[in-house]
């Protein structure tokens, strides 16, 4: 089986330039944990991935902040105040960019492994370059599930 058989074709993504609030709510819109991004003039070039996770992350003191003052980096109202801030910062801030992909033709239990091996639940699936969709663990385990029984 291979991945072609179980991605989701065309699927859905935001562009490097949108704001994390447009990411985040084709997020929770669409209840998915993570988008493919793509080039804000070519919607075939992936050029990152950005998870629900990394929409939040621009809100916890980093470590140093945490050690210089760990009383005022749990300052959870100041989170909260910055949170509109936050959602007005672009994509390409926050993305992990070149993110591992797999090939349509691949075998499925090569793109598990992958994913796996990386601890990841979703990855950008890319033809001669272009971003053609997505596969998730749950659509692996559904199709082999389908086909084996």
């Amino acid at each position: 089986m291979k991945v072609s058989d179980v991605m989701t074709h065309g699927s859905l993504n935001c562009k490097a330039g949108d704001t994390l609030h447009d990411a985040t709510q084709k997020m929770v819109m669409r209840r998915c944990g993570s988008l493919p991004v793509v080039d804000d003039k070519d919607a075939s070039i992936l050029v990152g991935i950005i998870t629900i996770r990394d929409t939040m992350m621009p809100l916890y003191p980093n470590f140093g902040e945490y050690i210089h003052d760990a009383k005022t980096a749990r300052d959870f109202e100041e989170m909260e105040e910055n949170y509109k801030r936050v959602m007005c910062m672009k994509v390409k801030e926050v993305m992990t960019p070149n993110p591992m992909s797999v090939r349509p033709d691949m075998p499925v239990l090569k793109a598990a492994s992958y994913m796996g091996l990386k601890n990841l639940r979703r990855m950008p699936v890319v033809e001669e370059g272009k971003l053609v969709g997505m596969v998730s663990i749950g659509d692996i385990n559904r199709g082999m599930f389908i086909q084996l029984g």
